[in-house]
């Protein structure tokens, strides 16, 4: 592996790691500004700058005309008491009893939640595979690195200056797939033209497969995580039914609550990373296509030269055929 290829590869999963890291950190984030914001709303000491005065007590009843005043003292202060009670009761009291309003939550802190330890950690390693092979793979397929056009342009020039030694050690020495594949035809052409083509064939044929291979782990992503996302929807429905069936009296709704979004979040987390992943395959495999198919009709081009030397001109009414050239030394 050259340098420039190592260095490169290394600068894919440098920008892949950084990407994740930005991902990560943006959840956590965004879920700390909307809990203080929250928090701020629904203070009142915040919102009101103090706290509200206690209201002034109810006053006692005057006792009936013509009553008897020394009535049983003690009957008289439980209903002083009573009404001395309700008149000063704590109206914060009443309001901490009610219902409270929920938080806000981001959608990385709820599908964190539902997904769980197992399922989360799975779809984490998923997502950061998926990143890492999108970049390297577009970093790859490029026009400038399977058919660089200085190394084209430098390989033509010593052919038309019939350095074809040059011509060899300049293939020789770059690192690109029109490169190893002009190596592997100029290697054989002491055999003759059609089996340096059928060298540079094989040649041609092994570099797609390698392109390919690399590609198939994205279309592998693609079908593996709805599937991941099918397991967590299956566990979660069994979640809440065990709840149905273990209950002796009626289920709360916020336990069959926990089971059902498990089971949604997943199967929505698995089609999130699925789809983006066929979405890259289909695209770069058709670059893959289109950029093979330029790179053998550029090496055939460049090797129809040593086909037209191995003809000479017709001497005295007959073709003499002369014979190919010899391959290049090493």
């Amino acid at each position: 592996m050259s340098d420039r290829l190592f260095a490169r590869r290394t600068a894919a999963w440098m920008v892949a790691s950084l990407c994740l890291a930005t991902f990560l950190a943006l959840g956590p984030a965004s879920g700390f500004a909307l809990a203080w914001q929250d928090t701020k709303k629904t203070d009142p000491a915040a919102a009101g700058g103090g706290s509200a005065p206690a209201p002034a007590p109810a006053p006692t009843p005057a006792p009936a005309a013509g009553g008897n005043a020394a009535a049983d003292p003690a009957a008289g202060g439980a209903a002083g008491a009573a009404a001395g009670g309700g008149g000063t009761a704590d109206p914060s009291a009443a309001a901490d009893s009610g219902p409270t309003a929920p938080t806000s939550q981001s959608l990385l802190s709820k599908a964190g939640e539902a997904l769980g330890l197992f399922f989360g950690s799975i779809f984490l390693l998923i997502s950061f595979a998926l990143v890492a092979l999108v970049m390297m793979n577009v970093l790859q397929i490029r026009r400038d690195v399977l058919l660089p056009p200085d190394f084209v342009d430098d390989f033509e020039s010593q052919l038309d200056g019939k350095d074809y030694q040059g011509a060899y050690n300049i293939a020789r020495d770059h690192d690109s797939m029109v490169a190893r594949v002009l190596t592997a035809g100029l290697t054989k052409l002491n055999r003759g033209y059609s089996e340096a083509v059928e060298g540079m064939q094989e040649v041609g044929e092994d570099e797609n497969m390698s392109l390919e291979h690399r590609l198939s782990y994205l279309a592998l992503i693609g079908s593996i995580a709805p599937m991941i996302g099918l397991a967590g929807t299956v566990t979660g429905m069994i979640d809440s039914f065990d709840e149905i069936a273990n209950s002796v009296t009626q289920v709360e709704p916020a336990k069959l609550a926990d089971g059902i979004q498990k089971a949604l979040w997943t199967t929505l987390v698995g089609l999130g990373i699925a789809i983006p992943a066929m979405i890259a395959y289909s695209v770069l495999r058709n670059r893959v296509s289109r950029l093979v198919l330029e790179v053998g009709m550029v090496s055939e081009g460049l090797m129809a030269r040593f086909q037209t030397l191995g003809r000479s001109k017709p001497a005295g009414g007959g073709a003499a055929a002369a014979p190919a050239p010899a391959a290049p030394l090493e």
